[in-house]
Parts: structure tokens; sequence; C-alpha cells
């Protein structure tokens, strides 16, 4: 007996399987015979992918500047795993631990290198907030839930420090089995060619797509020679859209160049998720659709690659054993404006509109689920 089955679910590259649960897990996939507890038939009318991971957020409650709540942008909008993205430093990420224990969404930390993370714009300012061994320690404290270290490197967050930041959090790296780094980009100094080139396989470069003159293209559109090389040596792209760090133009410059994000992400917090331009993931992936990638790319950014990046293991994957993480939208063909972080709008045919989030087997409709009366029953 199976506690749920969901079946006719439309797949991203159109096929359409019966997926069973039990215990939390997938249990089968294909054509499933045998009962279960609980039965929801999708009809082949709505799609179905392995839970979306949002590898960039943040959902530190007390932060001071970025801050959101934990299912607010997870399973409320389709999200089943986000990533805190350097919130919270070794001074405060047990706390931050324990106020996710209550949320339905399943929660990681990417560990700020600062002590105090993001209590204030400027946190690598002063080297000596950067302590290798709180860090450890943290990292010792909450294997399960720290999955990676954060740092970002900006002129306004580094000030005269320049990429000496960055070379403490690679050598904290390599002190904490090499956990995967998500490294921030945006004005310089640093220069994006220092940074990418101390870069290493696994690493991962956030706002990959900004706009500014710290960006991945050349003046004359090409790709840095820089960026050509970490890519080669397996350094990742991801999206972290954020108030001000994604522009249509680049990302399509660039994708028609087959320089593709390996991650989508929304760097989300209150602000920009009431007031846009982000809102949501989903609206974040639906732009995709805007600057040249197809569903199935689309939901691979938010799935299997971003949990192979994060090393999360048992999640984004629709088969037997994985977790029973997923999520069920619809694919909306309808005009829309989208905007970038820099005021540029671009007009859409298609949307993704996330209607249900299944945790561990767990059902939770959507704020659009509601919305639209979706999965009432």
């Amino acid at each position: 007996m199976f506690d749920l089955i969901i079946r006719r679910a439309r797949l991203a590259d159109g096929s359409l399987t019966d997926i069973a649960i039990h215990d939390g897990k997938i249990a089968a996939l294909g054509d499933v015979q045998g009962a279960a507890i609980r039965e929801r038939d999708l009809e082949g009318r709505y799609w179905l992918s392995a839970g979306w991971i949002d590898s960039h957020v943040h959902c530190y409650p007390k932060s001071p500047i970025y801050h959101d709540e934990a299912d607010r942008i997870g399973v409320y909008t389709g999200v089943t795993t986000v990533v805190d993205a350097g919130s919270t430093g070794a001074d405060d990420i047990d706390d931050f631990y324990e106020i996710t224990r209550a949320a339905s969404t399943r929660v990681y930390a990417l560990l700020n290198i600062a002590r105090t993370g993001i209590v204030t714009q400027n946190e690598l300012a002063d080297m000596n907030q950067i302590d290798k061994v709180g860090v450890r320690d943290a990292v010792q404290r909450l294997p399960g839930f720290i999955i990676g270290i954060k740092a970002r490197m900006s002129s306004s967050v580094v000030g005269e420090n320049g990429i000496q930041p960055l070379l403490r959090a690679k050598e904290i790296q390599h002190e904490n089995d090499d956990l995967p780094l998500m490294v921030h980009i945006g004005n310089n100094p640093p220069d994006l060619d220092e940074i990418a080139d101390l870069l290493s396989s696994g690493d991962i470069i956030t706002h990959c797509y900004n706009g500014k003159p710290n960006r991945i293209l050349t003046p004359a559109g090409e790709l840095r020679a820089s960026i050509t090389r970490a890519l080669k040596r397996g350094v990742r792209l991801d999206v972290g859209h954020g108030t001000a760090s994604f522009s249509f133009e680049v990302a399509r410059v660039a994708i028609a160049q087959g320089i593709l994000p390996h991650t989508i992400s929304s760097d989300i917090y209150c602000r920009n998720r009431m007031n846009g331009p982000v809102y949501t993931l989903a609206h974040v992936m639906s732009k995709f659709f805007s600057v040249g990638m197809t569903l199935p790319q689309i939901i691979d950014c938010v799935t299997h690659q971003a949990a192979d990046g994060l090393r999360l293991h048992g999640k984004g994957r629709l088969e037997p054993g994985a977790d029973a993480d997923l999520t069920i939208f619809d694919v909306k063909e309808e005009s829309c404006l989208f905007i970038d972080s820099e005021g540029q709008s671009v007009s859409g045919e298609k949307q993704l509109m996330p209607l249900a989030a299944v945790v561990a087997g767990q059902w939770f409709i959507t704020d659009e689920g509601k919305k639209h009366h979706v999965f009432d029953l």
C-alpha cells in the first residue's frame, strides 16, 4: 500500500507518468499498479517535476537588510527546497537553523565567511570579520544544514580589501572538505577576471547575467576569456536575479552563444518579492522562455542541476528512492510583460504557474493553486 499515487502527470518532455510515494520517498514511476491511501489524478493537464530548488534566497527573518520567511518563498510558491545564500555567518547560524526547523520547506544555508553575515552591506570590508575557526566550528556543528560557503565579492562589500576576502574564502573552503563556494559578483573592484581566475571546479558564480560593467561579457558582447577558462575548469553559473543583478540583454546574448546557466535562482527577499522585479522563482524561471531556453532546460536548472551543484543527494530527480519532493505546475500560454533589474521590459508568451508542492510526500497547495481553486479536494 502506497501513501500517495499521483496519476497521469505530464513531465517536461511531454510524456505522462504515474508516481507512487511511500515513507517520504519516491517508490515507483511509470504505469503504477497497486493501491494507495490517497490518489490524485492530474489527467495529463498539469505538469510535474522533481521539487524546485531555489539555490539563492535570503530567508533569515532577523536579518536587518535581506530577510523573508522560508515557506513564503518556498512551498507557497511551489519551491520545495531553498538555500539561503549568506544571510548569516557563524554568529547567527545556530539561531537560523532553529527557526527553520518549523518550516515545511526544506531549508539549507551557505555560510557567509563573515561572522556577522549580512548585517551591513560591507561585511567583508574588515578582514577581522573572517574567522576561520568560527566557520570550521559552525560547519562541524551543523553539517546537514550548512552545505557551502558564500563570499560577496563586489566593491561595496569588500571596501579596500579587493581580492583578499576571496583568497581567504578559498583557504576556508579547502579546510572544510572543499564545500561548494558561491561567489557574488557585482561592481568592481575586484575585477571579474581576478575573481574568475581564482575559482575551481564546483565553485559557483552568482549574478552571472548582471548588467554592470563588471559582467561576463566584453563590451563587444563576447564571453570574457577568464569566464571561458573558468567554465572549462568546471565553474558553475547561477542566475541570482535579485533586485539589481539580472539583465535581459546580457542573458540573451550569452545564451545565444550557448552560455546557459547551470542554475536559475531568485535571490529573493521580502522587498523584491512584494515589489518586484523577482516576485517568485516561477516568475524568474518564466523570463528564460524569452531569452531562448526551453521548458526542459529551465526545469533542469531548478532540479537535478541545482541538486548536483550543492550536493543535495536524493533531490532533484524523479527516480525510485529519491526524496518525494515534487512541484506540480501549469504552463500558461498568455502574453505578459517581464521586467529585469535594469528596468528593461520584454514581452513573454509563457508563464509558469506553480499549483502544488509535495515535500517528503506531504501535499501543499500554493498561493496560485488556492487562487485558481486547483486541487481543492
